[in-house]
């Protein structure tokens, strides 16, 4: 058995001085104060003061593009795994448009031996959708994957699907999770050449990024896809949410019990339009970072529970590919490392509590998938945590990311809260001092409750 204590424990909204013991894989004991001498003989020589460290629940990120296969020259699932574990997640759910695109059983079969190799933390995959693949998205196991993503919207990869008897089918047919990056391509479209005949002959900057990539297709976007899951009763989930308007669309309250649920990113929650000045094409990402007061909204949201839990969209892109202005510069960026962090950086600075921080990257990814035994520190489930010491400042640098595309839009960024060690399954997999500990052997695929 091995034994934390004087540590901070904060978890299901709750926040107190206390200790967590595990053996093998499983979380054995939490406990609020002192620990009992019986446990402490029961850990022998394998306790550790913490001295007042955060000890959190591992995060769980819904949606990351880790590259692999095909993509491998930005990042593959063990470069970005490892980048994963260093930021203290301790499982992800990856999309589908790699090249191939993850669009049959048997490509999704091949990603879950390939994690099984190389990841090194927790692991599954979307099926992704296209407009004439329903047979396989009716025969895939929906408990060994979270569910459906279909992009109404073109973005890397190009999966969009835009017939109309194929999206009747999927929000119909489909007994599980539909997940969506909400954009209407008409208006895409149509905004983009628009700037293009603006700007010519030079190319639009990528301040009309979210001029092309606008507020109007995704709020027409997401009111169409709500409307539809609303006629055919779907598990609906809106990826990346990013205007107040779309907001705006989802009932309050705790995410337990609802069809129809959104995500935001870190992203999102920190910067505006206001960043293109300076950070040109590294925040060019799809949906499009907006205004200051879409942020606002989208922080209040996420307070009020409109939103229900966070994630990255880890997109990694080389530098050279992010060259160019709003129409050739390759949209996305690397979040997976820093999103903890800087969360918790929002925390210190009074936007969010410690608390929501947890619920919202922790407890209700697992409540909202229904991930097995994840999620919160619970006797009986995985031993998957972060120790985070707080009140360490240190200056984020391109050098920092593991990232394989080696950078983050975050650079010369300050923060407060740093991961000091990283537990998936039992098994100590990331260190401050050592690093990403190689061959720890501890991850696992993740399983599903039956959505739909």
């Amino acid at each position: 058995m091995n034994l934390l204590h004087n540590a901070t424990i904060i978890d299901s909204g709750k926040r107190f001085r206390g200790y967590l013991a595990f053996e093998n894989e499983y979380i054995t004991h939490v406990g609020c104060g002192n620990v009992p001498q019986a446990l402490v003989e029961l850990a022998g020589s394998n306790i550790a003061d913490m001295h007042g460290a955060y000890i959190i629940p591992g995060v769980i990120d819904d949606q990351v593009h880790f590259r692999d296969p095909g993509l491998t020259h930005k990042g593959d699932i063990a470069t970005e795994s490892a980048a994963a574990a260093a930021g203290g997640v301790t499982s992800f759910m990856d999309m589908p448009n790699t090249n191939p695109s993850t669009t049959t059983v048997a490509d999704l079969e091949r990603k879950l031996d390939r994690a099984n190799a190389v990841s090194t933390v927790n692991y599954s995959f979307f099926l992704g959708a296209t407009n004439s693949n329903i047979d396989e998205l009716l025969k895939a196991d929906y408990t060994r994957i979270p569910g459906v993503k279909l992009f109404l919207g073109s973005s890397t990869g190009n999966m969009l699907v835009d017939n109309e008897c194929a999206l009747n089918e999927i929000f119909s047919k489909v007994p599980a999770l539909v997940a969506i990056h909400s954009e209407d391509e008409q208006t895409i479209c149509r905004n983009r050449e628009a700037a293009i005949e603006k700007y010519a002959p030079s190319e639009p900057p990528v301040t009309e990024h979210p001029v092309i990539r606008s507020r109007e297709a995704c709020v027409t976007s997401t009111v169409r896809a709500i409307a539809r899951a609303r006629e055919y009763g779907t598990r609906l989930h809106v990826l990346h949410v990013s205007t107040a308007d779309e907001a705006e669309l989802f009932d309050p309250g705790h995410v337990s019990g609802k069809r129809i649920t959104a995500e935001v990113t870190v992203q999102h929650l920190w910067f505006s339009d206001e960043d293109y000045r300076t950070l040109g094409t590294r925040i060019k990402m799809n949906p499009a970072i907006k205004t200051a007061s879409d942020r606002d909204a989208l922080r209040q949201a996420l307070r009020d529970g409109r939103i229900d839990i966070v994630a990255t969209d880890h997109a990694p892109h080389l530098l050279s590919e992010k060259q160019g202005g709003a129409v050739t510069a390759a949209s996305g960026a690397p979040m997976v490392q820093f999103s903890l962090p800087l969360m918790l950086e929002m925390a210190d600075k009074g936007i969010f509590t410690h608390e929501l921080v947890v619920e919202k990257m922790c407890n209700a990814p697992a409540e909202l998938y229904g991930i097995c035994k994840r999620g919160f520190l619970r006797e009986g489930y995985y031993a998957d945590f972060v120790v985070v010491r707080p009140d360490t400042p240190y200056t984020v640098t391109d050098a920092d990311a593991l990232s394989r595309c080696g950078w983050t839009p975050l650079c010369g960024t300050t923060l407060h809260n740093r991961v000091e060690a990283v537990w998936v399954n039992g098994c100590r997999v990331y260190s401050l001092s050592t690093g990403v500990e190689p061959g720890a052997g501890a991850s696992m695929p993740l399983f599903f409750e039956k959505q739909g």
